[in-house]
């Protein structure tokens, strides 16, 4: 198999950390740098050397595929940090100029809208939605995987905390050696087909030994802080972006208990995700917390801790990594990102529709959340939560 290997650079630590770990794996490296589109950047240009994808190594070039249009690099202020910014865009180059790797610059604005329309869908249905896997299976694990072939190579490979290993003679997708930055959660929906075409290079690593990697070659990013926002609301103002983008709606309603009973009144259902506790603009003399969203309604209930145990959940648009199990099986199941996957047992009622029953309740499952199946550490498969079933006394 060829050594040629397409690397997202993102301009972060981690991915940078990747490009050094795969040069001195013996690796023929490309970097390519995802862009959105965002119009954050100012007027100061970064110098294009090459308009070719497969120019020597450290040329630079942006890319323009059929029906995106170019844009260039260009510098950004300074105060933005993202992990598609026009700044981290340059933070990558730099990177790849000093390991004399080629780097190019693919603009993905069409891609991003498609995540952009998804995240204000879901806004308005009431539902909390997760852009970062969107973007694995749309754009980063697709488009990525289409550009490789394009120039001739045979991997992929990104910044990303998890590894690819073999299990009974099958690629298999499991969790990073560092539990607390572990990203496989994130990427259970990735395409089966091309696991064995992929390469983590930073999940067999935990991060202050990435960190370590990345000062020991120089690299001025071995101390860059974590991309915390996403990457198109880099001010971590969701209702400015529902605004700016597509023109908000009139979302005001009530606050109501379990029963119905009105508590008080919101300026906005979309400002509110299961399990929230703070900012509720509402006190009572012991916590409240959201544990539903009635968008017909524009209602937000406010119930207690226990009012947000769930034993129950359903979720829809699953994608297996593994030949799909039995009708009924047990697994661990994880709800968010954050979250630890729990005992439960899965059932089978479509090609693409699970039904799971945890062994003991979970709180805050909020639909439009990733569900992800795991044996041990080894990814099953992942789907959407759409609906979650309260704890009955």
């Amino acid at each position: 198999m060829s050594r040629r290997v397409v690397l997202a650079m993102s301009g972060g630590v981690d991915s940078s950390a990747a490009a050094v770990l795969l040069k001195q794996q013996g690796y023929e490296v490309i970097g390519l740098f995802m862009r959105s589109g965002a119009v954050e950047e100012t007027a100061c240009r970064v110098d294009l050397k090459t308009n070719s994808p497969s120019g020597p190594p450290g040329s630079t070039s942006e890319v323009r595929p059929a029906s995106l249009p170019s844009l260039p690099i260009l510098g950004a202020k300074a105060n933005k940090q993202g992990c598609c910014s026009a700044s981290d865009a340059a933070d990558a180059r730099r990177v790849a100029d000093m390991l004399d790797i080629p780097f190019h610059a693919l603009n993905f604005a069409d891609a991003f809208g498609r995540i952009k329309d998804y995240f204000v869908d879901e806004y308005l249905a009431g539902r909390t939605p997760n852009p970062c896997v969107m973007c694995n299976n749309w754009l980063k694990f697709g488009k990525l995987w289409d550009f490789a072939v394009s120039v001739g190579a045979h991997q992929i490979a990104t910044g990303h905390y998890a590894q690819i290993q073999q299990i009974d003679g099958q690629p298999a997708l499991v969790r990073g050696r560092d539990p607390g930055k572990d990203q496989s959660y994130v990427l259970a929906g990735i395409n089966r087909t091309i696991l064995d075409r992929i390469l983590f290079p930073v999940g067999s690593y935990n991060k202050p030994e990435i960190r370590e990697l990345a000062a020991q070659a120089g690299l001025r990013v071995a101390t860059k802080p974590d991309s915390q926002e996403i990457c198109f609301i880099p001010d971590n103002d969701y209702v400015g972006f529902l605004e700016r983008y597509r023109g908000r709606p009139d979302m005001a309603g009530d606050f109501v208990d379990p029963t119905g009973r009105v508590l008080g009144k919101h300026s906005g259902y979309d400002q509110f995700t299961i399990g929230q506790r703070r900012g509720l603009g509402i006190t009572f003399g012991e916590p409240r917390f959201v544990i539903r969203i009635e968008p017909e309604s524009r209602r937000v209930v406010l119930g207690t801790h226990n009012d947000l145990a769930c034993h129950e959940l359903e979720a829809d648009g699953v994608s297996w990594l593994v030949d799909p199990p039995a009708d009924e099986w047990e697994c661990l199941a994880q709800i968010r990102y954050q979250h630890t996957a729990a005992p439960a047992r899965i059932e089978r009622v479509g090609a693409d529709h699970v039904r799971v029953r945890f062994t003991e309740p979970q709180f805050g499952v909020a639909p439009g959340q990733a569900l992800v199946l795991y044996d041990g550490d080894r990814v099953l498969g992942g789907g959407w939560i759409r609906q979650g079933a309260a704890v009955t006394v």
